[in-house]
């Protein structure tokens, strides 16, 4: 309430923390957390069978991950950190003054982890002979620096959909070892290694010989490690699943598809179950007849990897709504324990970047646009991804021939923003005062006859009117 609104009508800004967010988590997953373990093993491999063939396969492995994480995984690093604080700087706050001590030494972990990448990749020549097992350790070392940077951001993440006694105790210690903690670590864990696999893979494609000895040995080595981790990563999906909140296993349906398609949840879910399979499948083909694996099986594991992540870290994202922390941050940006003040002087009366303070008839519609800018544009636009106007269309239109069935009315879309969160449990509660909610009523129902575009405080620039004095009873005056 305090910060201007960053807003992109035509995207969504969910949207667009999802598509930086996914891509980091999958090359840090399969090319970081996985992808250095796999490079060492197969270095080790090396250095056991004394094959210089084997330390060159490693090399160039290590060379395409290599670049892909310093670069691309570097800047979608920090584009999470950046679009984060951008569309809702509260819930990064809020996180910031709980997990000070966690992001600084996850921070000291990280710059570790490019000093021993940088040290394991340009070493990797020089230390021949008896040093190569002294550079297989650096490798171990690596692996364990990339695993704790891991580690330590997954405690956030479980946080985030269940804080669990923080909310009493208020200790780092409580928020790090919240209940779904450890569950989705020993999930993301061999997860990671299954995605390297997978990745590795593919990329034998590009650094093996076709028809050559070496990628039929590779082939079954990296289809040996998958097959490894598989019984874990499924172990620790099936403990992971078990301990996610009961209210948030009941918005899967929607979060796997959307509200027009959640009866289909079933069905995506065997969808995802049979692309879990095909996986496994290719990598006992793989183990079984490497010099057999047509050139597509290569690559199939890597793009179902990339996709059941997506899903995953989609359907993770979305289940905890209504909040952005469970039980603290609706999310809205605002936090449950402000809602009786902000339902009672409403939400304009608070806001500092606002162009109305004070609802008249005369800027009813202006008002009802900012408080929709306030309270819903973190996961709604007007016409883009997740637009308001598409889903009052849904909602009035005829679903046998999709024309309107009505027009829309003011009282019934009013009357369905106060109990939106009982018809939609991933709603949050209406946030404003009687007179808000009707000014938004009044701006919703002009979408049918007008179009409109929020662009956010990046664009638009920022409105400060002078903030209302405070009466003695401690209520605002609104008035002039």
């Amino acid at each position: 309430m305090d910060l201007p609104v960053f807003h992109l009508d035509f995207l969504n800004n969910r949207m667009l923390i999802a598509i930086i967010a996914v891509l980091h988590v999958v090359i840090n997953h399969g090319m970081a957390v996985g992808g250095i373990p796999l490079v060492a093993y197969l270095e080790r491999r090396g250095v056991q069978t004394g094959d210089e063939s084997w330390d060159a396969l490693a090399h160039r492995l290590l060379s395409f991950f290599f670049i892909v994480t310093t670069t691309v995984g570097a800047l979608t690093g920090v584009g999470i950190w950046l679009s984060a604080s951008l569309v809702n700087p509260y819930a990064i706050g809020s996180l910031i003054r709980v997990f000070f001590w966690t992001w600084f030494t996850e921070w000291l972990v990280f710059v570790t982890e490019v000093v021993l990448i940088l040290a394991y990749y340009l070493s990797w020549k020089r230390w021949t002979g008896p040093r190569k097992r002294a550079h297989v350790k650096l490798g171990a070392a690596l692996s364990i620096a990339s695993w704790i940077t891991m580690a330590l951001i997954v405690s956030i993440l479980g946080f985030m959909m269940d804080p669990g006694s923080w909310r009493t105790d208020r200790t780092l210690f409580s928020g790090m070892f919240n209940p779904i903690y450890l569950p989705q670590l020993a999930f993301r864990t061999p997860l990671a290694m299954v995605m390297a696999g997978a990745f590795g893979l593919a990329a034998l494609l590009w650094v093996t010989e076709r028809g050559s000895a070496l990628r039929a040995q590779a082939v079954r080595s990296i289809a040996h490690w998958s097959l490894f981790w598989t019984l874990p990563c499924v172990a620790g999906g099936w403990w992971y699943a078990r301990v996610v909140p009961a209210a948030m296993q009941a918005n899967i349906p929607v979060a796997l598809l959307t509200q027009m398609l959640e009866g289909w949840a079933r069905t995506a879910l065997w969808v995802l179950g049979g692309a879990c399979i095909a996986i496994a499948l290719v990598m006992a083909w793989g183990s079984a007849r490497p010099a057999s694996l047509r050139r597509w099986a290569f690559v199939v594991p890597a793009v179902l990897t990339v996709l059941l992540l997506g899903t995953f870290e989609r359907v993770r994202e979305f289940v905890r709504k209504p909040y952005a922390i469970a039980g603290y941050l609706y999310a809205n940006g605002l936090r449950e324990e402000d809602y009786p003040l902000l339902q009672r002087d409403g939400l304009l009366a608070h806001a500092t970047y606002t162009a109305v303070r004070r609802i008249t008839p005369e800027n009813e519609l202006e008002a009802g646009r900012e408080v929709f800018n306030l309270a819903c544009t973190r996961c709604h636009t007007v016409d883009g991804v997740n637009g308001i106007r598409g889903l009052l269309e849904g909602m009035y239109s005829n679903r046998d021939s999709w024309d309107y069935a009505e027009p829309w009315r003011r009282d019934a879309i009013a009357s369905y923003i106060g109990a939106m969160h009982n018809a939609r449990p991933f709603m949050p509660p209406f946030p404003g005062n009687e007179q808000e909610k009707q000014a938004l009523a009044a701006w919703l129902e002009s979408l049918q006859t007008q179009r409109d575009v929020i662009e956010g405080a990046q664009v638009t620039g920022v409105a400060a009117p002078p903030r209302p004095k405070r009466r003695s009873d401690g209520t605002l005056a609104v008035d002039p």
